[in-house]
């Protein structure tokens, strides 16, 4: 609660030089609080209706923004105090918590996969396919996933090529053994990364092989018992499958489509309704860490505070490399100072453009999860809320250039050249060889 400005007359047992002086006192912490902000000045917003909201996170990397904004005290900074950053086991974990509630001791919000909020709020995943109404506020990252390989295909020599483990995958099955593929969620982004190699190298994610559930921190663990042969994740875990000496990075992706877009914050439509104003204080402190964890000379600091217990439990080794854009492949190929590190704000990350949530939509079309006869751009008008970021980053006083003037990024092209225009999805959809209805 804010307190109230007293009136000079009113301040009992206080000199002019006492109010003097704490008035310069206020001016200089208000100064330095502006210094902090990376875009300058914020305008106060109206006072939070709450002090505290519950928001979940997934052991990865890209749910950097929220562990620093809790760190970091952003959330406090802006009115929130109490707001707690809450590890979830699993997607499933976190789509049954966002099912509760806050308030029935489940969560408000979550780091979550970008499709999440679509499959929930249309009640595609949910229990009894009750849907729940979701919203998707902000983009938390671009790139910086990977697809790894068991070390039993290092002599395919696959990469970004999958098709060089067709003949390895057929031989497999032909011995009656499963060819597993691992990903994270049914629908979310690591399952369609991975689709999208597969088909592009001409293997059929339905038929050639079986897809299985694995959450992310248990991907290197089943990989070195011999559960899967291939897995799509977020980072830190291809890195350290890798030091491990378990398996092996074929491709990263964002070699399948530059500058794509990951993790997502996602509300529920009722935490938005009730609390309009701390909505706005919870992206606004998540958009200043953004802004934080950008900054390359803050990447050794934030490794070192996101691979805590708490957080992810993970050497920083394990971390660093990726997040700067070194990648030891672990098949003998090494690239340093590639701009495949994950990004989190500079170019219009932190912005959730609607044509990118579109392509995730188009792609759940083609793999079965929603029908062929869904209205995506009504869908995503639904769930999609930039109007919120807009206004958090008006309040924040977020540089002009670092604010989309289109909700869409236009056409995007991927790495077998196929294109994506938002404007289209049906002609996509429809250049697409391998898909769930062939």
């Amino acid at each position: 609660m804010t307190k109230r400005i007293k009136t000079q007359s009113a301040l009992t047992g206080v000199t002019r030089r006492d109010f003097l002086m704490m008035s310069a006192a206020t001016a200089a912490t208000l100064a330095a609080a502006r210094a902090l902000l990376p875009s300058g000045a914020y305008a106060a917003p109206a006072a939070p209706e709450v002090t505290g909201a519950k928001l979940g996170f997934i052991a990865l990397t890209d749910a950097a923004p929220l562990m620093i904004a809790k760190e970091k005290g952003l959330f406090e900074k802006f009115g929130m105090p109490d707001v707690e950053v809450l590890k979830q086991a699993s997607w499933g974990a976190t789509r049954d918590n966002l099912m509760l509630g806050g308030e029935a001791n489940g969560i408000d919000g979550a780091h979550i996969l970008t499709p999440m909020p679509y499959l929930m709020h249309t009640g595609k995943v949910t229990q009894n396919n009750q849907p729940m109404p979701m919203a998707l506020v902000a983009r938390l990252n671009y790139d910086c996933q990977a697809i790894s390989v068991a070390q039993e295909y290092a002599g395919t020599g696959v990469g970004l090529d999958a098709s060089k483990l067709k003949d390895a995958f057929a031989a497999k099955k032909a011995e009656g053994k499963e060819v597993k593929a691992a990903m994270t969620f049914p629908g979310g982004t690591h399952d369609l990364w991975l689709r999208y190699w597969l088909a592009a190298g001409g293997i059929d994610p339905d038929k050639d092989v079986s897809t299985i559930v694995v959450p992310p921190p248990q991907m290197v663990a089943n990989m070195k018992v011999g559960n899967m042969d291939v897995f799509c994740v977020g980072e830190p875990w291809n890195e350290q499958l890798v030091r491990q000496g378990v398996g092996f990075t074929a491709a990263t992706t964002g070699e399948l489509w530059k500058g794509h877009p990951e993790k997502a914050l996602g509300l529920r439509a009722a935490f938005i309704d009730k609390y309009p104003n701390a909505t706005k204080a919870i992206l606004m402190a998540v958009m200043e860490a953004q802004q934080w964890c950008e900054a390359l000379e803050n990447k050794d600091e934030m490794a070192a505070i996101i691979g805590k217990r708490q957080w992810m439990n993970v050497p920083t080794a394990d971390i660093i490399g990726r997040l700067k854009g070194d990648i030891n492949y672990g098949n003998g190929r090494v690239a340093t100072g590639t701009d495949l590190y994950m990004k989190f704000w500079k170019g219009g990350v932190s912005y959730p453009f609607k044509s990118h949530d579109s392509w995730f939509l188009a792609e759940n079309i083609r793999w079965g999860k929603f029908a062929p006869t869904t209205e995506i751009k009504a869908l995503v008008d639904q769930v999609n809320r930039e109007d919120l970021w807009r206004e958090a980053a008006k309040d924040l006083g977020v540089a002009a250039a670092d604010i989309p003037a289109s909700s869409s990024r236009g056409v995007e092209t991927f790495f077998d050249g196929k294109i994506f225009d938002p404007a289209n999805p049906s002609a996509y959809l429809d250049s697409l060889e391998i898909k769930a209805s062939a």
